[in-house]
């Protein structure tokens, strides 16, 4: 009979290690899905906080692109400007020697005639009354116009 409950005892041994097995099995498959649905879950997240990021910046490329269109404007209309005053202004330069030209060449006149002639010059009182009275009449006969240049400066075209 000892060789039967040796045998029993055995088999119970078995038994009782192949339920604890079956358990450990169980709590081991237990935590392994626990653990696959906590990666899945970490997955799942990471994937939403890259897409949130992806669209955070194509909303970003889309504002900077808008931003550098109405810069890339701005900067053409003040070049467009830029252009056209500097256009006007050697305009105005090319005026501004043209008329010095004229200018000195009308200073130049007036020296000769004073120099050469004496056509402006008033020797006796007499004459300088006259010639008041008649200056609107003949402006050349005055005395306002005697020794005066015209006198002109390029910072009067500034």
């Amino acid at each position: 009979m000892a060789s039967s409950s040796g045998a029993s005892s055995g088999s119970s041994t078995l038994q009782n290690s192949g339920s604890e097995g079956d358990d450990l099995q169980q709590v081991m498959d237990q935590r392994k899905r626990k653990r696959m649905l906590s990666n899945r879950e970490s997955a799942r997240r990471s994937r939403m906080r890259k897409q949130k990021h992806v669209d955070d910046m194509m909303t970003q490329v889309c504002q900077l692109t808008n931003e550098n269109n109405q810069i890339h404007t701005t900067m053409n209309i003040t070049l467009q400007h830029y252009m056209n005053i500097e256009a006007e202004n050697s305009v105005l330069r090319a005026q501004m020697a043209e008329l010095s030209h004229r200018l000195e060449s009308l200073n130049g006149i007036i020296n000769y005639i004073n120099s050469t002639t004496g056509l402006f010059e008033s020797t006796d009182q007499q004459d300088t009354q006259t010639h008041d009275d008649n200056s609107f009449m003949n402006p050349w006969s005055s005395n306002l116009y005697v020794n005066h240049p015209i006198m002109a400066s390029a910072d009067m075209f500034m």
